[in-house]
Protein backbone atom coordinates (compact mmCIF):
# COMPACT_ATOMS: atom_id res chain seq x y z
CA UNK A 1 0.00 0.00 0.00
CA UNK A 2 1.06 3.58 -1.01
CA UNK A 3 0.72 6.95 1.37
CA UNK A 4 0.64 10.22 -0.60
CA UNK A 5 3.57 12.07 -0.12
CA UNK A 6 1.87 16.22 -0.81
CA UNK A 7 3.94 19.66 -0.94
CA UNK A 8 6.26 18.08 -3.33
CA UNK A 9 6.29 18.23 -6.82
CA UNK A 10 6.73 14.99 -8.37
CA UNK A 11 8.60 14.58 -11.35
CA UNK A 12 6.75 12.21 -13.22
CA UNK A 13 8.61 9.44 -15.93
CA UNK A 14 6.70 7.78 -18.32
CA UNK A 15 7.48 4.08 -18.86
CA UNK A 16 4.61 3.02 -20.45
CA UNK A 17 6.33 0.33 -22.61
CA UNK A 18 8.47 -1.38 -20.16
CA UNK A 19 7.17 -5.28 -20.79
CA UNK A 20 10.20 -7.04 -19.71
CA UNK A 21 8.78 -7.46 -16.15
CA UNK A 22 10.49 -9.39 -12.90
CA UNK A 23 8.38 -10.66 -10.63
CA UNK A 24 10.85 -11.16 -8.19
CA UNK A 25 13.17 -8.03 -8.31
CA UNK A 26 12.88 -4.53 -9.02
CA UNK A 27 13.75 -3.49 -12.07
CA UNK A 28 15.72 0.29 -12.55
CA UNK A 29 13.50 2.68 -14.37
CA UNK A 30 14.58 2.65 -18.07
CA UNK A 31 14.89 6.20 -19.94
CA UNK A 32 11.83 7.37 -21.49
CA UNK A 33 12.40 7.31 -24.99
CA UNK A 34 13.15 3.39 -25.03
CA UNK A 35 10.76 2.65 -22.69
CA UNK A 36 7.75 4.26 -25.92
CA UNK A 37 10.19 2.10 -28.87
CA UNK A 38 9.35 -0.93 -26.87
CA UNK A 39 5.79 -0.59 -27.99
CA UNK A 40 3.81 1.62 -29.72
CA UNK A 41 0.31 2.09 -28.08
CA UNK A 42 0.62 4.65 -25.30
CA UNK A 43 -1.63 6.65 -22.86
CA UNK A 44 -0.43 9.89 -24.02
CA UNK A 45 -1.55 12.01 -20.51
CA UNK A 46 1.57 11.54 -18.41
CA UNK A 47 3.63 12.79 -21.48
CA UNK A 48 1.70 16.05 -22.07
CA UNK A 49 0.94 16.31 -18.36
CA UNK A 50 4.91 16.45 -17.91
CA UNK A 51 5.38 18.68 -20.45
CA UNK A 52 2.69 21.09 -19.74
CA UNK A 53 3.81 21.70 -15.77
CA UNK A 54 7.44 21.82 -16.82
CA UNK A 55 5.78 25.26 -19.08
CA UNK A 56 4.19 26.00 -16.29
CA UNK A 57 4.95 27.35 -13.10
CA UNK A 58 1.56 27.98 -11.75
CA UNK A 59 -0.10 25.15 -12.39
CA UNK A 60 2.68 23.08 -11.20
CA UNK A 61 1.20 24.63 -7.47
CA UNK A 62 -2.30 24.32 -8.75
CA UNK A 63 -1.48 20.14 -8.85
CA UNK A 64 0.14 20.57 -5.52
CA UNK A 65 -2.60 22.15 -4.12
CA UNK A 66 -4.77 19.69 -5.45
CA UNK A 67 -3.23 17.16 -3.84
CA UNK A 68 -3.25 18.58 -0.72
CA UNK A 69 -7.37 19.53 -0.90
CA UNK A 70 -7.69 15.49 -1.90
CA UNK A 71 -5.37 14.51 1.26
CA UNK A 72 -7.49 16.62 3.52
CA UNK A 73 -11.03 15.30 1.91
CA UNK A 74 -10.38 11.74 2.61
CA UNK A 75 -9.31 12.53 5.63
CA UNK A 76 -12.36 14.24 6.62
CA UNK A 77 -14.44 11.36 4.90
CA UNK A 78 -12.66 9.15 7.13
CA UNK A 79 -13.31 11.40 10.01
CA UNK A 80 -16.95 11.32 9.03
CA UNK A 81 -17.08 14.85 8.02
CA UNK A 82 -17.82 14.43 4.28
CA UNK A 83 -21.80 13.41 3.65
CA UNK A 84 -23.10 11.40 1.25
CA UNK A 85 -24.64 14.18 -1.35
CA UNK A 86 -26.31 11.93 -4.41
CA UNK A 87 -24.67 10.97 -7.81
CA UNK A 88 -23.37 14.04 -9.94
CA UNK A 89 -23.78 13.62 -13.52
CA UNK A 90 -21.17 15.02 -15.84
CA UNK A 91 -22.62 16.33 -19.33
CA UNK A 92 -20.20 15.48 -22.30
CA UNK A 93 -19.79 17.10 -25.32
CA UNK A 94 -18.29 15.16 -28.42
CA UNK A 95 -16.17 17.02 -30.67
CA UNK A 96 -15.47 14.43 -33.63
CA UNK A 97 -12.81 15.18 -36.59
CA UNK A 98 -13.10 12.95 -39.54
CA UNK A 99 -11.17 12.54 -42.86
CA UNK A 100 -14.27 9.74 -44.04
CA UNK A 101 -17.01 7.72 -43.45
CA UNK A 102 -14.99 5.42 -41.36
CA UNK A 103 -13.68 7.71 -39.40
CA UNK A 104 -16.61 9.86 -38.66
CA UNK A 105 -17.64 7.56 -35.45
CA UNK A 106 -21.01 7.26 -35.17
CA UNK A 107 -23.78 7.83 -32.76
CA UNK A 108 -24.65 4.64 -31.72
CA UNK A 109 -20.35 4.15 -31.06
CA UNK A 110 -20.65 7.58 -28.91
CA UNK A 111 -23.98 6.33 -26.98
CA UNK A 112 -22.27 3.11 -26.42
CA UNK A 113 -19.24 5.04 -24.62
CA UNK A 114 -21.29 6.68 -22.42
CA UNK A 115 -23.18 3.42 -21.92
CA UNK A 116 -20.07 1.93 -21.16
CA UNK A 117 -18.73 4.69 -18.70
CA UNK A 118 -21.76 4.89 -16.54
CA UNK A 119 -21.19 1.16 -15.97
CA UNK A 120 -17.94 1.22 -16.03
CA UNK A 121 -18.03 3.97 -12.54
CA UNK A 122 -20.98 2.39 -11.14
CA UNK A 123 -19.46 -1.27 -11.24
CA UNK A 124 -22.52 -2.70 -13.23
CA UNK A 125 -20.56 -4.40 -16.50
CA UNK A 126 -20.50 -8.30 -16.37
CA UNK A 127 -17.06 -8.65 -15.57
CA UNK A 128 -17.53 -7.53 -11.75
CA UNK A 129 -17.87 -10.84 -11.12
CA UNK A 130 -14.63 -11.35 -12.01
CA UNK A 131 -13.30 -9.08 -9.90
CA UNK A 132 -10.71 -11.54 -7.58
CA UNK A 133 -11.61 -12.38 -4.05
CA UNK A 134 -9.39 -10.53 -2.78
CA UNK A 135 -9.74 -7.33 -4.63
CA UNK A 136 -13.57 -7.85 -3.78
CA UNK A 137 -13.84 -5.87 -0.91
CA UNK A 138 -11.59 -2.93 -2.20
CA UNK A 139 -13.86 -2.54 -5.65
CA UNK A 140 -15.10 0.87 -5.47
CA UNK A 141 -19.05 -0.33 -6.78
CA UNK A 142 -20.83 2.73 -7.70
CA UNK A 143 -18.85 5.81 -7.51
CA UNK A 144 -22.04 8.36 -7.81
CA UNK A 145 -20.39 9.39 -10.84
CA UNK A 146 -22.60 9.59 -14.08
CA UNK A 147 -22.39 11.03 -17.62
CA UNK A 148 -24.93 12.07 -19.89
CA UNK A 149 -24.36 12.70 -23.44
CA UNK A 150 -25.26 16.95 -23.77
CA UNK A 151 -23.82 17.57 -28.09
CA UNK A 152 -22.12 15.78 -30.75
CA UNK A 153 -20.26 18.47 -33.02
CA UNK A 154 -18.62 17.31 -35.97
CA UNK A 155 -16.43 18.92 -38.30
CA UNK A 156 -15.11 17.52 -41.47
CA UNK A 157 -11.54 18.20 -41.99
CA UNK A 158 -8.20 16.81 -44.11
CA UNK A 159 -6.12 16.15 -41.14
CA UNK A 160 -5.24 12.64 -40.71
CA UNK A 161 -2.72 12.56 -37.88
CA UNK A 162 -3.04 14.94 -34.78
CA UNK A 163 0.01 15.11 -32.41
CA UNK A 164 -0.78 15.30 -29.39
CA UNK A 165 -0.03 18.85 -28.89
CA UNK A 166 -4.06 19.92 -28.64
CA UNK A 167 -4.36 21.19 -31.88
CA UNK A 168 -7.25 19.11 -32.59
CA UNK A 169 -8.99 21.65 -29.61
CA UNK A 170 -8.54 25.05 -31.73
CA UNK A 171 -10.53 26.11 -34.49
CA UNK A 172 -7.46 28.59 -35.29
CA UNK A 173 -5.06 25.13 -35.75
CA UNK A 174 -7.92 23.10 -37.54
CA UNK A 175 -9.60 21.57 -34.80
CA UNK A 176 -12.64 22.23 -32.85
CA UNK A 177 -12.75 24.49 -29.95
CA UNK A 178 -13.90 23.13 -26.63
CA UNK A 179 -17.52 24.33 -25.39
CA UNK A 180 -17.45 25.33 -21.82
CA UNK A 181 -14.10 23.27 -20.24
CA UNK A 182 -15.73 24.23 -16.62
CA UNK A 183 -18.96 22.92 -17.18
CA UNK A 184 -18.56 20.26 -19.72
CA UNK A 185 -16.69 17.26 -20.19
CA UNK A 186 -15.46 18.05 -23.90
CA UNK A 187 -14.36 15.13 -25.34
CA UNK A 188 -12.28 15.10 -28.82
CA UNK A 189 -12.28 12.37 -31.47
CA UNK A 190 -9.54 12.44 -34.14
CA UNK A 191 -7.69 9.48 -36.79
CA UNK A 192 -4.80 9.29 -35.60
CA UNK A 193 -1.83 10.57 -32.99
CA UNK A 194 1.72 9.45 -33.98
CA UNK A 195 4.19 9.89 -31.42
CA UNK A 196 7.69 8.85 -31.40
CA UNK A 197 8.11 5.63 -32.62
CA UNK A 198 4.58 4.38 -31.75
CA UNK A 199 1.19 5.99 -31.48
CA UNK A 200 -1.16 7.55 -28.85
CA UNK A 201 -4.83 6.09 -27.76
CA UNK A 202 -5.67 8.93 -26.20
CA UNK A 203 -4.95 11.84 -23.63
CA UNK A 204 -6.33 13.94 -20.54
CA UNK A 205 -5.95 17.00 -19.19
CA UNK A 206 -5.69 16.51 -14.79
CA UNK A 207 -7.54 18.94 -12.66
CA UNK A 208 -4.83 21.52 -13.04
CA UNK A 209 -5.81 21.96 -16.37
CA UNK A 210 -9.94 22.53 -14.97
CA UNK A 211 -11.75 24.82 -17.09
CA UNK A 212 -8.58 26.16 -19.47
CA UNK A 213 -9.51 26.41 -23.36
CA UNK A 214 -7.73 22.79 -23.71
CA UNK A 215 -9.26 20.79 -21.11
CA UNK A 216 -10.57 17.82 -21.99
CA UNK A 217 -10.03 14.09 -22.64
CA UNK A 218 -8.77 13.51 -26.56
CA UNK A 219 -9.62 9.71 -28.38
CA UNK A 220 -8.18 8.16 -31.71
CA UNK A 221 -11.89 6.94 -33.06
CA UNK A 222 -10.66 3.30 -33.06
CA UNK A 223 -11.25 3.37 -29.56
CA UNK A 224 -14.31 5.31 -28.90
CA UNK A 225 -17.20 3.00 -27.90
CA UNK A 226 -18.06 -0.74 -28.35
CA UNK A 227 -17.82 -2.23 -31.60
CA UNK A 228 -14.72 -0.52 -32.91
CA UNK A 229 -11.79 -2.20 -35.13
CA UNK A 230 -9.26 -3.65 -32.15
CA UNK A 231 -10.60 -6.42 -30.79
CA UNK A 232 -7.98 -6.14 -27.86
CA UNK A 233 -9.53 -2.54 -27.11
CA UNK A 234 -13.30 -2.41 -28.87
CA UNK A 235 -15.30 -2.21 -25.52
CA UNK A 236 -14.59 1.49 -24.58
CA UNK A 237 -12.78 1.14 -21.53
CA UNK A 238 -9.66 3.46 -23.38
CA UNK A 239 -11.90 6.33 -22.62
CA UNK A 240 -13.03 5.12 -19.37
CA UNK A 241 -9.08 4.69 -18.44
CA UNK A 242 -8.62 8.78 -19.69
CA UNK A 243 -11.67 9.94 -18.03
CA UNK A 244 -10.11 8.53 -15.06
CA UNK A 245 -7.12 10.66 -15.69
CA UNK A 246 -9.41 13.37 -15.89
CA UNK A 247 -10.38 12.97 -12.69
CA UNK A 248 -7.05 12.65 -10.91
CA UNK A 249 -6.29 9.39 -10.97
CA UNK A 250 -2.69 8.08 -12.31
CA UNK A 251 -1.16 4.98 -14.06
CA UNK A 252 -1.74 2.33 -11.19
CA UNK A 253 1.90 2.01 -11.39
CA UNK A 254 2.84 5.69 -10.56
CA UNK A 255 4.79 5.78 -13.78
CA UNK A 256 8.03 4.52 -12.48
CA UNK A 257 9.95 1.39 -10.96
CA UNK A 258 7.53 0.14 -8.48
CA UNK A 259 5.94 4.08 -8.70
CA UNK A 260 3.23 5.62 -6.61
CA UNK A 261 0.19 6.42 -7.49
CA UNK A 262 -1.01 8.38 -4.49
CA UNK A 263 -3.75 5.23 -3.86
CA UNK A 264 -3.54 3.30 -0.61
CA UNK A 265 -5.66 0.01 -1.39
CA UNK A 266 -3.99 -0.44 -4.99
CA UNK A 267 -0.73 -3.07 -4.14
CA UNK A 268 2.23 -1.36 -5.70
CA UNK A 269 3.75 -2.61 -9.13
CA UNK A 270 6.95 -2.69 -11.09
CA UNK A 271 5.35 -1.62 -14.10
CA UNK A 272 2.45 -1.64 -16.87
CA UNK A 273 0.91 -4.92 -18.02
CA UNK A 274 0.06 -5.55 -21.56
CA UNK A 275 -2.11 -8.33 -22.80
CA UNK A 276 -4.31 -10.76 -20.54
CA UNK A 277 -1.89 -11.48 -17.67
CA UNK A 278 -3.48 -14.46 -15.21
CA UNK A 279 -4.23 -13.98 -11.69
CA UNK A 280 -2.16 -13.95 -9.20
CA UNK A 281 0.27 -12.03 -10.92
CA UNK A 282 2.77 -11.86 -8.04
CA UNK A 283 5.38 -8.84 -7.82
CA UNK A 284 7.84 -7.70 -5.87
CA UNK A 285 8.44 -3.70 -4.86
CA UNK A 286 10.59 -2.88 -1.32
CA UNK A 287 10.48 -6.13 -0.72
CA UNK A 288 7.37 -6.92 -0.39
CA UNK A 289 5.61 -9.97 -3.01
CA UNK A 290 2.35 -9.49 -3.94
CA UNK A 291 -0.33 -9.57 -6.71
CA UNK A 292 -0.46 -6.79 -8.56
CA UNK A 293 -4.18 -5.18 -9.48
CA UNK A 294 -3.76 -5.53 -13.56
CA UNK A 295 -7.69 -5.52 -13.66
CA UNK A 296 -7.60 -1.92 -12.66
CA UNK A 297 -8.76 0.61 -15.31
CA UNK A 298 -5.73 2.60 -14.82
CA UNK A 299 -3.43 0.01 -16.02
CA UNK A 300 -2.85 -1.05 -19.88
CA UNK A 301 -4.40 -4.53 -19.89
CA UNK A 302 -6.46 -5.49 -22.76
CA UNK A 303 -9.81 -4.27 -22.30
CA UNK A 304 -11.56 -7.57 -21.53
CA UNK A 305 -8.67 -7.36 -18.57
CA UNK A 306 -9.84 -4.27 -16.83
CA UNK A 307 -12.60 -4.33 -14.48
CA UNK A 308 -12.87 -1.95 -11.42
CA UNK A 309 -11.43 1.06 -9.87
CA UNK A 310 -10.98 0.92 -6.22
CA UNK A 311 -12.74 2.76 -3.01
CA UNK A 312 -9.83 4.89 -2.41
CA UNK A 313 -9.15 5.52 -6.44
CA UNK A 314 -13.11 7.11 -5.67
CA UNK A 315 -12.04 9.25 -2.69
CA UNK A 316 -9.73 10.68 -5.40
CA UNK A 317 -12.28 11.27 -8.16
CA UNK A 318 -14.97 12.45 -6.07
CA UNK A 319 -12.63 15.28 -4.04
CA UNK A 320 -11.93 16.58 -7.70
CA UNK A 321 -15.50 17.02 -8.32
CA UNK A 322 -16.57 18.28 -5.14
CA UNK A 323 -18.01 21.90 -4.15
CA UNK A 324 -14.55 22.76 -3.36
CA UNK A 325 -12.88 20.72 -5.78
CA UNK A 326 -10.79 21.72 -8.87
CA UNK A 327 -13.88 20.28 -11.09
CA UNK A 328 -16.86 21.56 -8.94
CA UNK A 329 -18.18 23.59 -12.16
CA UNK A 330 -19.87 19.90 -13.50
CA UNK A 331 -22.24 19.75 -11.10
CA UNK A 332 -24.01 23.08 -12.68
CA UNK A 333 -25.85 21.79 -15.12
Amino acid sequence: MKKAVLGVLITLFVSCNNETENPTAENPIQDQSTALAKDGAICGSDVVRQKFLSENPDAAQRMMQIENNTAEFIEQKKMGKVLPDGSVEIPVIFNVLYTNSTNNVSDARINSQIDVLNKAFASTHANVSNIPSAFQPLNAGDTKIKFRLAQINRKSTTTSNWAPNDNMKKTSTGGINATDPTKYLNIWVVNYMPYQTGYVLGYATFPESAGLWNDGVVMMDEYVGEGGPVATHNKGRVTVHEVGHYLNLRHIWGDANCGNDFVDDTPQQITLHRGVPSYPKMETCGGVSRSTMFMNYMDYSDETTLFMFTKKQNDRMQASISANGPRAGLRIL
